[in-house]
């Protein structure tokens, strides 16, 4: 959509019309919804005043970019956000020549673009292209921004970056005067006023620089972006991010300046849908609700495994007063608000910086406390080399609590759980285990509890899969728990979640075989799987995870180091691609893993 010569009052009606197009969509879809509604002028003002099929977009984190979509020819598409074979929720090139990158996780927006303003100026396209960012305030949370901030201060490459302060967590405005000063300070009279006056001062030696830049310096002080200023980036705001004449004017003057610069924009989530405005995580991503009351359309009946951890951990942090945690700007998402709340001097939120959450629970380790690293499977990839050198070379004893692991539906590529294992596993020192119930989840957290080794515990999102098995025995190291046993020439082995889905598959087949109940795919528990291998020449896999690195090669290994070779090993984990997103059954059927599915394949 070309916005360029909408008048004022024609971009406000269109604002409020996407507003309208995105809670229609995501009350009915689900999706993220505060920072989205929040974002909405900020999107407008930027397609006005920049050229999206130049200049590169980029979005941290892109869940905020909905009206992106609905002004780059998707409105009608959009009906169909986070739905299988539909719109992503988050940026994605393959979906649209407008979306520059990827961005599922935080804070990666201003290092793509300090690489994309060199690629700009190595192409000597810097009259015609400008690199524009759009980043959250809890982005800044995360150190890989300040890396970026670091080079683009000191290379100086132009580009706009754009703060969506929705928290009013980086700086609170003075009024009228910061806001007169911040717009002064942006305007070309002022730009070409502090370059001529710096010419002037450096004829004078360093007495008169020093002073001219002592009064820069205390003028300001009333401004919240000395931070930027002393990294080499001008600051421009706060400026009020639902005023499109003030947004419009603000970034054009930020374009023209030829240097790089941060647009400080304050905003209110959820704005335009009273409801959700403010503070309120909840409506940060929501399920389908209703849009008069706010209320969610269905209520899941079971108990999910993130619930399910918390109550474990908390029994056990009720006992044990070395037990502490830690998450990174997910403690509702994790089930740690609870424990937080209750016990605040021992679990923490450390926002959006899973490096550091992982090395602060390794000292914390050190000194004899029993640390709870809970992170999404997906997020703790970006603390994998933490992992190895802060914790395991150390053989220090944090325990890994991975939430979400598997697929975990509409929120596709960027956050499934698949992963963990490949990556985890092939580090000296860990432990990796997974429950299969709400009662073996109980039992392996206190495992963990009492284990002085690292060790890692996968689970799903959701509630775990339904099975019919006997009940769960406490944990033991590297041992695995045979639930059913036949004659049968076939064994499902099931890791985790797995578990429930061996069980169902089996329900469905005519002859019997035995399943098993691995618990430990590191380490293996050697005389059950060398018992197995005499009695089933056929074992097939189930594991929510991917099958490179996963559960199937550590038993293919283990079998050709045993130089067992009369046995046929089938993985039902995950093939070496990204899973997209949709409906977890959805995506599920379409892989082949839905137990009728499964079934079929065995029996062939």
């Amino acid at each position: 959509m070309d916005i360029k010569n909408f008048t004022h009052d024609e971009l406000k009606a269109l604002s409020q019309k996407i507003r309208d197009r995105i809670l229609e969509v995501v009350s009915t879809n689900g999706g993220h919804l505060s920072s989205t509604l929040g974002a909405t002028e900020i999107i407008v003002a930027m397609h006005k005043v920049f050229d999206s099929s130049k200049d590169p977009f980029i979005f941290d984190v892109s869940h905020q970019a909905y009206a992106h979509k609905l002004l780059t020819n998707r409105w009608e598409e959009f009906s169909m956000l986070r739905r299988f074979d539909g719109l992503s929720g988050y940026t994605k090139p393959s979906e649209s020549p407008f979306d520059y990158f990827v961005a599922g996780h935080s804070s990666t927006s201003i290092s793509l673009g300090v690489g994309a303003a060199k690629a700009i100026a190595l192409k000597k396209e810097q009259e015609s292209r400008i690199p524009v960012v759009l980043i959250g305030d809890g982005s800044l949370s995360a150190g890989m921004v300040y890396e970026a901030l670091n080079e683009l201060g000191d290379r100086k490459y132009p580009m706009v970056i754009i703060l969506n302060d929705n928290e009013m967590s980086i700086a609170k405005p003075i009024g009228a005067i910061s806001r007169m000063l911040s717009s002064a300070m942006a305007s070309p009279f002022y730009q070409r006023f502090k370059k001529k006056t710096e010419q002037f001062v450096d004829n004078f030696g360093e007495g008169a620089h020093y002073l001219a830049k002592r009064f820069e310096e205390s003028f300001k002080l009333i401004t919240p972006g000395i931070l930027f200023e002393e990294m080499g980036i001008e600051y421009i705001g706060p400026v009020d991010g639902h005023d499109l004449k003030s947004l419009i004017d603000i970034l054009s003057m930020a374009k023209a300046m030829g240097k790089p610069v941060l647009v400080h924009v304050q905003t209110i989530k959820g704005k335009g849908y009273e409801i959700a405005e403010g503070k309120h995580e909840k409506w940060h991503g929501v399920s389908p609700f209703d849009l008069k009351s706010g209320t969610a359309n269905t209520k899941s009946s079971a108990k999910n495994a993130t619930q399910i951890y918390a109550e474990a951990l908390m029994h056990q942090a009720d006992h044990n007063p070395k037990i502490v945690g830690a998450t990174a700007a997910m403690p509702s998402g994790t089930g740690l608000s609870a424990l937080m709340e209750k016990y605040p001097e021992r679990f923490w939120d450390v926002a959006i910086a899973e490096q550091h959450a992982v090395t602060s629970m390794a000292a914390l380790a050190k000194e004899g406390f029993k640390p709870f690293c809970t992170i999404y499977s997906t997020f703790l990839q970006r603390g994998f080399d933490q992992v190895i050198h802060d914790v395991c070379l150390m053989d220090l004893p944090v325990v890994f609590a991975l939430d979400r692991a598997g697929i975990v539906g509409e929120d596709g590529e960027t956050h499934q759980g698949a992963f963990d294992i490949s990556f985890l596993r092939l580090i000296p020192n860990m432990t990796l285990c997974a429950p299969r119930d709400e009662k073996s989840f109980h039992q392996i957290v206190a495992y963990a509890a009492g284990y002085d080794r690292p060790c890692a515990i996968r689970y799903p999102r959701g509630a775990f899969l339904e099975a019919n098995v006997p009940e769960s025995l406490p944990f033991e190291t590297g041992k695995s728990q045979l639930l059913i046993s036949n004659d049968s020439d076939v064994l499902l082995i099931g890791y985790g979640n797995g578990v429930g889905r061996a069980a169902q598959t089996l329900e469905l087949m005519e002859e019997k075989p035995s399943l098993l109940d691995l618990r430990f795919v590191k380490p293996l528990d050697t005389e059950m799987l060398i018992r197995m291998s005499k009695i089933h020449k056929r074992w097939y896999i189930f594991s929510d995870s991917a099958r490179m690195g996963g559960v199937g090669s550590a038993l293919l290994e283990w079998l050709s180091e045993e130089k067992i070779r009369d046995v046929q090993v089938v993985s039902f984990e995950y093939d070496d691609e990204f899973i997209k997103h949709g409906n977890t059954l959805l995506v599920e059927e379409s892989l082949g893993l839905l137990p009728h599915q499964l079934a079929k394949r065995i029996v062939g």
